[in-house]
């Protein structure tokens, strides 16, 4: 991926939003990799000016990591090792938040039985996720309270009432 300059159109990555979340990503991987992860891409800082973070890819991220008890909200993914598809959804979702997860699969049985099952307020399947304005966005247990975009923030403006109408023969 090309980090860099948020406005140039080549940039596939820009800074992150300022240099506290630069230090908490650093931690978070040297954590992770103190505690025994392997870095399979990235694992550090791009340039000498800004906020970059090259895009971090974590294999076994032991239970202690602070990765996996913190929102990162930074360029890394920690891969997670399970024995069988239960064991799996037990460690995805016994995280204490619950903004995105990917599913990799081509079995249509397997996608449909994970995206119902994660407990995640967003589910990318095969690929990157994508976020459309239409589509609400919004995250479960320690992620967030609430939803933003999609037809389901015009909610708590509206009030709901059914109205039975029955006319008879003296409409007066």
């Amino acid at each position: 991926m090309r980090v860099g300059d948020g406005t140039d159109p080549a940039t596939e990555m820009g800074p992150l939003a300022n240099a506290r979340r630069l230090e908490a990503i650093s931690g978070l991987v040297e954590d992770a990799r103190a505690r025994g992860a392997s870095v399979l891409a990235g694992g550090e800082g791009v340039g000498n000016r800004g906020f970059f973070y090259a895009p971090t890819v974590l294999a076994g991220v032991p239970d202690g990591a602070e990765i996996l008890h913190e929102e990162p909200f930074g360029p890394v993914a920690p891969i997670l090792p399970f024995t069988d598809e239960a064991a799996m959804l037990e460690k995805a979702n016994g995280l204490e938040f619950g903004l995105a997860s990917y599913v990799f699969t081509n079995n249509v049985r397997r996608q449909q039985r994970l995206t119902n099952a994660l407990e995640y307020g967003v589910v990318g399947v095969n690929g990157a996720l994508t976020h459309h304005p239409e589509a609400a966005l919004g995250g479960w247990k320690e992620s967030g309270i609430d939803t933003e975009g999609g037809i389901e923030i015009l909610e708590p403006y509206q009030r709901v009432k059914h109205v039975n109408l029955r006319w008879g023969s003296n409409p007066a």
